[in-house]
């Protein structure tokens, strides 16, 4: 057990400490919120985490990300998170777990740059963005589900934007969104500088079409982007495949480096 069992915080009506399944970390949720999901691990095991320096998550809610980042980097990581109470709850989570030395939680609008941090200093910037523009008509009544399902408080542009921003020469931009969504990602990413490195679609099933993708690009980087080999994430109606179990239940903290060398491809 860490010292997380030592940094008692106060819990609000209708709150609950969960088990992230991994180095005795929990975080406080609720279901009055929008609680994370597959995509943010799948996005924390999959980016390229560096060893040291400096990491900035955006749209961050309840501190996941960053949660689940203390387990495969030294770097400094800061999480970005406009609505109040999701940032409150995030402040209590890296209080939960005592990580204040590791992780600043701020909250802040990511569309004011002179409200966040200093530009081109951080070697990764994670994102698990609002997927949906704002449809016509009435939205999800719970304006925290709303904001975490639809562009609300940013857009795509704007995100990949503040991520290019904050990287510097060589630093990575990491995001989990939609497959729909791809084309634009893209052409965001080389509008800003950022250029598409690593694509991975993740499908419920081998036969299902895709419903997830990863991708990280690269500022200031080469053309040149990868396709990874997919992710499925149930091998049974039930039953998770042994890679989703290995990143899920923490006897993994990254997904498999299944890129290859040029060198090691077959000549087709």
């Amino acid at each position: 057990m860490n010292d997380a069992s030592l940094h008692a915080v106060p819990l609000h009506e209708q709150e609950r400490i969960d088990d992230l399944l991994t180095h005795d970390l929990r975080i406080i949720q609720s279901d009055e919120v929008f609680s994370f999901s597959l995509d943010a691990v799948l996005l924390a095991r999959f980016c390229s985490a560096p060893v040291r320096g400096l990491v900035a998550d955006l749209c961050s809610g309840n501190g996941v990300i960053p949660l689940l980042l203390t387990t495969r980097t030294k770097a400094h990581i800061t999480g970005i998170e406009i609505q109040e109470r999701l940032a409150d709850m995030a402040q209590r989570n890296v209080k939960l777990n005592g990580l204040g030395e590791r992780i600043t939680m701020l909250r802040g609008d990511l569309r004011e740059p002179q409200s966040l941090l200093p530009g081109g200093q951080f070697d990764l910037v994670t994102v698990n963005p609002p997927y949906l523009p704002i449809p016509n008509g009435e939205q999800n009544i719970n304006e925290h589900v709303a904001a975490a399902r639809h562009e609300v408080h940013c857009t795509l542009e704007d995100v990949v934007r503040a991520g290019a921003r904050l990287l510097k020469s060589g630093g990575k931009l990491s995001m989990v969104h939609r497959p729909s969504r791809l084309v634009d990602i893209c052409t965001l990413m080389r509008q800003y500088r950022v250029e598409p490195k690593r694509i991975r679609f993740v499908h419920p099933r081998a036969e299902a079409e895709s419903n997830m993708v990863l991708i990280e690009g690269m500022r200031d980087g080469k053309p040149e982007v990868r396709m990874l080999p997919p992710l499925i994430v149930y091998k049974s109606s039930t039953e998770y495949t042994e890679e989703l179990m290995d990143v899920y239940y923490a006897r993994r903290d990254a997904l498999a480096d299944v890129t290859r060398t040029r060198a090691e491809e077959p000549l087709l």
